[in-house]
């Protein structure tokens, strides 16, 4: 009937009831298309939980519909007896508003164990993985201290994570203390003071005051305490053609007298990264012209060693000299000024990573200020986002060159507004 010609309006009623019944028994015969509209996921529930583990605090945070990405957080050192307390990342927020998970832990301990401290982190790893799910990808991310335990964590454990993020930290791990150890020892050597070898706090409390008598402080040198500020100026990272770092004394104001070291004589007994110092292989430079050559210096200089196997890669690895073998990207943030973790430690790690054949691995940003881990919410959430975009998707970040013959500019892209003693505030 429906090829049969129709010209009255009852014809074609008659027809289009008769194609609507016709679409029904389609319906009916094959009623799967209407299944095959997959239902709406279930909403995942946030999950936000502290607990300790092997004697360790820890928190767990994971955002409504967890995508996947999952940040461990190493906190910088912290002083005293006991456990540590739980640090949350500085961009936290951040974090979780991405849909990403973070994890934290207190660590066991105290002081600078950065050993004990990676293990207490993979456990925490461990247990996500357990009680929440395994990640998509892992980022590293530590400050400070964290900084020695997020480059020894992609060194010695391949694998784990997919990219580390390291902000003002020990990123060339064991040389803070190489550095600190000879600070001391050049100070030791031109204000004629006995410092590493104080037999007790209060006879090195009183060569810290002999320290300030004979070499003055940052600002109002003497003649000697310019001897050990040129001296400071290169361990801290000064360059090649011999320019200092942006606002470098600014930082050592902060920490002239605080990075001198007591070095203790029981060493079996000592902490394993005083154990593990050494200042055999520094090359102390000085500006000319100060009464003090370089060649003098460094024949005179009192060297520390390191105890029995402190530093061994097979014994120790963390407290051994980092190789740069890096198998993921890494990204650092780094003031010019710190002269607590110096940008030398940057330097020296990027000449690992060079030697190692990894530098495309490994960028590196400055930026121009005299404070330790002070640096602002763009500049970090930033380097988080491109980690991030390093890692899904191949894209490489821009960096800078820490290694540059002249360092009299460095920082300038990632530093918006320059600190008014900043040599170039009145010239940008």
């Amino acid at each position: 009937m429906l090829g049969l010609r129709c010209g009255s309006e009852r014809c074609h009623a008659a027809r289009r009831t008769l194609v609507a019944l016709a679409w029904g028994l389609v319906l009916v015969a094959f009623p799967v298309a209407r299944l095959s509209i997959p239902p709406a996921e279930a909403q995942r529930p946030a999950v936000s939980r502290s607990g300790t583990l092997g004697g360790a605090d820890y928190r767990i945070e994971v955002p409504a519909n967890w995508n996947g990405g999952l940040v461990v957080y190493a906190h910088g050192i912290q002083r005293g007896p006991g456990r540590g307390d739980v640090l949350f990342p500085p961009i936290s927020s951040h974090i979780t508003e991405r849909g990403y998970a973070w994890i934290a832990s207190g660590y066991r301990a105290r002081e600078y164990l950065p050993h004990l401290f990676i293990e207490d982190l993979v456990a925490l790893r461990d247990l996500f993985v357990k009680e929440i799910g395994a990640p998509r990808w892992s980022i590293i991310y530590g400050q400070s201290m964290g900084g020695h335990i997020v480059v020894a964590s992609l060194e010695l454990h391949p694998g784990l994570f997919q990219g580390g993020l390291a902000e003002c930290g020990l990123v060339d791990g064991i040389s803070i203390a190489d550095y600190l150890n000879a600070y001391t020892a050049a100070a030791e050597l031109i204000a004629g003071v006995p410092l590493l070898d104080a037999p007790d706090q209060e006879t090195f409390d009183a060569s810290l005051r002999a320290v300030v008598r004979i070499l003055g402080l940052p600002g109002s040198y003497t003649a000697r305490g310019r001897q050990f500020d040129s001296v400071v100026k290169y361990l801290m990272g000064g360059d090649q053609m011999g320019h200092d770092l942006p606002l470098r004394l600014q930082g050592l104001q902060q920490r002239y007298l605080l990075n001198l070291r007591r070095r203790p004589r029981d060493l079996d007994h000592a902490p394993p990264g005083t154990r593990a110092a050494s200042t055999v292989h520094i090359r102390y430079r000085i500006d000319p012209g100060l009464g003090l050559t370089a060649e003098e210096l460094n024949a005179r200089v009192r060297r520390v060693r390191p105890v029995d196997d402190a530093r061994s890669p097979t014994v120790n690895p963390v407290y051994a000299e980092r190789t740069g073998r890096l198998t993921v990207p890494l990204i650092t943030l780094h003031e010019t000024g710190d002269a607590w973790v110096p940008l030398s430690l940057e330097q020296s790690y990027r000449r690992r990573a060079i030697a190692a054949g990894t530098d495309r691995l490994l960028v590196q940003r400055v930026q121009r200020g005299p404070g330790h881990c002070a640096f602002d919410w763009p500049m970090r959430t930033q380097a988080f986002d491109d980690l991030v975009a390093w890692i899904e998707r191949g894209v490489k970040p821009v960096g800078e060159d820490v290694l540059a013959t002249d360092l009299s500019r460095i920082g300038l892209t990632w530093t918006p507004v320059l600190e008014l003693d900043d040599p170039l505030a009145l010239r940008r």
